[in-house]
């Protein structure tokens, strides 16, 4: 066989040898727990504080990571009675076509698909932000490497390229956190709407164990899916109009009535600091009476974005999409900490 043609194979550790090489301590199991919680009463109104899922695009450098994780830490004791901060650890990186796949895959970014090496950095990373108080979210994209992490994310992303797959649709249903669903890439929230209500349902799924076994179970069924509006071919959709008729969608389904905002992508036009004229939007419609539950924002130290390399780069830049820096960040953050008091102190509007 032609050398080009070759495949070669990697025998990996099992999700329960990985977790035996980097488990968690008692008290971190019940601080997630407790998150986990904590989110899912915020998804369900029982919680009067926004969710705010902010961080890099995606992290490829453990101590540029962990410092934007120490100032999010310190920044969530400024804002706690109004925004409950969960950090992105997005360790894998879907594609159009090819390009890198994420830390988990390919953790040295040369190509070498170092998976087993992925793994173990990966783990090891989601779990020193965690020490640090903060929950945990990321995107739910192979379903064979969920496992791995399942017992340290609080909150999942499944993005606009997977919300329409059922098979993501079935590993949604049995994943421990809340999930967001993206509205598909046209702007359209019929395929989300269809993928909340489908993962919500108790249904049988082939599933990998801790063992690394592929298994049938019963999935439970997951009710905390809720909607994220992204934007789409036709631009944003995080105008109050948008909202309030996305809302109206999910009720008319019997689903959550509450949505989401991711403020990047195309609700920014991919330029990052409008990021910040999302929020500042979204801060305003609190005023007038929403069905916002919480945003996204993709966020780093430095401003901007480097190319993709394995020798060091900008120390705290992301190697993939553009994210808003450390300092915009916590500016807006700090406003619509102001701007969710400021609508908790008024009598509630009535929603049109």
């Amino acid at each position: 066989m032609n050398s080009m043609m070759q495949q070669t194979e990697q025998r990996l550790d099992t999700p329960a040898q990985l977790r035996q090489r980097l488990p968690l301590s008692t008290h971190l199991q019940q601080q997630i727990n407790q998150q986990r919680h904590t989110i899912q009463q915020l998804v369900l109104g029982q919680d009067s504080r926004l969710l705010v899922v902010v961080g890099p695009c995606s992290v490829h450098d453990r101590e540029s990571t962990l410092d934007y994780a120490r100032k999010l830490a310190t920044l969530q004791q400024q804002v706690a009675d109004s925004l409950l901060l969960v950090m992105r650890v997005y360790i894998e990186k879907p594609r159009t076509c090819l390009g890198w796949k994420g830390l988990v895959n390919d953790p040295d970014r040369d190509g070498s698909s170092r998976l087993n090496e992925g793994l173990a950095v990966s783990r090891q990373l989601m779990r020193d932000v965690a020490a640090l108080g903060l929950p945990v979210a990321t995107e739910a994209l192979n379903p064979h490497l969920a496992p791995y992490f399942d017992d340290l994310v609080s909150w999942y992303a499944l993005g606009a390229r997977t919300t329409e797959s059922q098979t993501h649709r079935e590993m949604a249903s049995h994943l421990p956190g809340a999930l967001g669903f993206k509205n598909g890439t046209d702007g359209s929230v019929d395929v989300a709407v269809h993928a909340i209500r489908a993962a919500s349902q108790p249904q049988p799924i082939t599933r990998i164990n801790a063992a690394g076994q592929l298994m049938m179970c019963q999935a439970p069924g997951n009710p905390y899916g809720h909607l994220v509006l992204r934007g789409g071919h036709d631009g944003p959709n995080y105008q109050r109009e948008d909202l309030l008729k996305a809302s109206k969608a999910l009720q008319t389904a019997g689903l959550n009535p509450r949505v989401m905002v991711d403020a990047s992508h195309a609700n920014c036009g991919k330029v990052a600091i409008r990021q910040r004229e999302v929020l500042k939007n979204l801060g305003q419609q609190l005023q007038q009476g929403s069905p916002l539950l919480g945003v996204m924002l993709e966020s780093f130290l430095v401003a901007g974005q480097q190319a993709l390399t394995a020798e060091s780069g900008v120390y705290g830049q992301s190697m993939t999409d553009p994210c808003m820096d450390w300092e915009n960040t916590a500016e807006s953050l700090h406003e619509l900490a102001l701007q969710v008091k400021m609508a908790a102190s008024q009598p509630e509007p009535v929603l049109p």
